[in-house]
C-alpha cells in the first residue's frame, strides 16, 4: 500500500514560493471561508481546512518558512508546532467578520487628561542668547463655571441612557460562517458614558468646557536655540471629569542676526580689515553680543586668519560657562585709490619685487576647522 504524501504548502494555499505575507494572508482568508466545516458541504472540508491551517501557520512564520524552503516537510518538528487544529486566528477573523472589536469596553465617565497645546513664539538672536520673559496670548478649553463641568443646566441632572441601559455599550449578536458572535460597541447615544443630558447648560451647551482667552508669562532660559520648546506644565486644555490639564509647549523661532551666526555655543563673525592693518597690525573694535570689544590684529595677519575671543559666545543651557566668539578676518583689497595712495603703493611694490611663490601653508578652511574643532 502506497504511503500518502503530504502536499506542498505553497500548493495548498495556491501561491508562488516567493509570495509575500499579504498574499499568504489573502489566500488563507479565501480558503478558510471555502473549507470551514460549518459552511462547506464538501465531505473532505474538515481535512482541507486543517491542511490550509497548517500551511498558513508554517509559511506565515519566517523561521519555519525558511526551514521548510530548505528541507521541506522533513525539516519541520511537528511536536514543536503544537499540532494543527482549528486555530482561531483572532486578528484575521475579527477583520473578516467584525467580532472582538469591543473587547476594550466603552468610554466610561472618568478622568480624562486635557489636550496639550502648542504656541509658536518668535524671539531675537539676543533674547535666545541671554533669555527673556515674554507674555503670550492663547485660547484654551476650561471647565464651564456655569455647570461646573457637568454639561447640564444647574438644577438638572443627566439621566441614564435608555439605549444602552446605562452600560455605555451596545451588544449585538452577529452570525458568521464560524457561528454566532457578540459584537460590542460604544453606545452612539451617550458616547459610552451611560448618561444622557436632557437639559444642556446654556453656556457650554453640554460640552462641559468653554473656550477661554488667557495671557501667560513665558520664561525663556538663556542659551536656547531655534526649534527648542519650553514646557509650561498644566497650562494646556483642562481635563474632563476631574482629569489633569494638558501642557503648553512654546516652540521658539529665533530670528537671524545681522552679523552673527551661531554654531552650538560659539558665535561666528566675519570682519574686514585693510592691507595696512594686516601688514602693520592694529587694535580694532569689533561687535560682540554685549557691545563692542577690542581685538588685536597681529602684524603680518594673512587673509583667512581665525581669532578666538574667549567667553564671548552663548551661555551653556545645561552647565556653567559660555562659548566663544570666532572671528574670521578678511583682508580687503582697495578698489578705488587716490593719486597719492596709488603712488605710495607703486613705490611699495617696487621694493617688494614681483616674484610669485606657490602656497605652502594650509588653506583657510583647514585653519577654520582646527579653530572650531571640526
Amino acid at each position: 500500500m502506497a504511503t500518502e504524501t503530504k502536499r506542498d504548502y505553497y500548493e495548498v494555499l495556491g501561491v508562488s514560493r516567493d509570495a509575500s505575507k499579504d498574499e499568504l494572508r489573502s489566500a488563507y482568508r479565501r480558503l478558510a471561508r471555502q473549507y470551514h466545516p460549518d459552511v462547506s458541504k464538501d465531505e473532505h472540508a474538515e481535512e482541507r481546512f486543517k491542511e490550509v491551517n497548517e500551511a498558513y501557520q508554517v509559511l506565515n512564520d519566517d523561521e519555519r518558512r525558511a526551514q521548510y524552503d530548505r528541507f521541506g516537510h522533513a525539516g519541520l518538528n511537528q511536536a514543536d508546532m503544537g499540532g494543527f487544529g482549528f486555530s482561531p486566528f483572532e486578528d484575521i477573523f475579527a477583520e473578516m467578520f467584525g467580532f472582538g472589536a469591543g473587547r476594550g469596553g466603552p468610554a466610561r465617565r472618568g478622568p480624562h487628561r486635557g489636550n496639550d497645546l502648542r504656541y509658536d513664539l518668535e524671539i531675537s538672536f539676543e533674547e535666545a542668547v541671554f533669555g527673556v520673559e515674554r507674555e503670550v496670548n492663547l485660547h484654551r478649553q476650561e471647565t464651564c463655571e456655569h455647570c461646573h463641568g457637568s454639561g447640564a443646566e444647574p438644577g438638572t441632572s443627566p439621566i441614564r441612557c435608555n439605549e444602552c441601559g446605562g452600560s455605555g455599550q451596545i451588544r449585538r449578536a452577529q452570525q458568521s460562517i464560524f457561528g454566532s458572535f457578540v459584537n460590542v460597541s460604544t453606545c452612539p447615544r451617550c458616547g459610552g458614558t451611560g448618561e444622557v443630558i436632557t437639559t444642556a447648560c446654556t453656556v457650554c451647551h453640554g460640552a462641559m468646557q468653554v473656550d477661554v482667552e488667557r495671557n501667560l508669562r513665558v520664561s525663556v532660559p538663556a542659551g536656547v536655540d531655534d526649534g527648542m520648546r519650553v514646557r509650561l506644565a498644566g497650562e494646556g486644555d483642562q481635563g474632563l471629569y476631574g482629569g489633569p490639564a494638558g501642557n503648553l509647549y512654546v516652540v521658539l523661532h529665533v530670528k537671524p542676526h545681522k552679523y552673527f551666526q551661531r554654531r552650538e555655543n560659539d558665535v561666528l563673525l566675519n570682519i574686514n580689515i585693510n592691507v595696512t592693518q594686516a601688514a602693520l597690525g592694529d587694535v580694532i573694535k569689533v561687535p560682540t553680543l554685549e557691545g563692542e570689544a577690542e581685538l588685536k590684529i597681529e602684524a603680518g595677519t594673512q587673509p583667512g586668519t581665525v581669532s578666538r575671543m574667549r567667553g564671548k559666545g552663548v551661555p551653556r543651557l545645561r552647565g556653567a560657562g559660555r562659548g566663544d566668539q570666532i572671528v574670521l578676518i578678511n583682508v580687503q583689497v582697495p578698489t578705488r585709490l587716490s593719486e597719492r595712495q596709488r603712488e605710495l603703493l607703486v613705490e611699495l611694490g617696487e621694493t617688494m619685487g614681483s616674484d610669485v611663490s606657490p602656497q605652502t601653508e594650509r588653506g583657510f578652511l583647514d585653519k577654520l576647522k582646527d579653530t572650531l574643532g571640526l
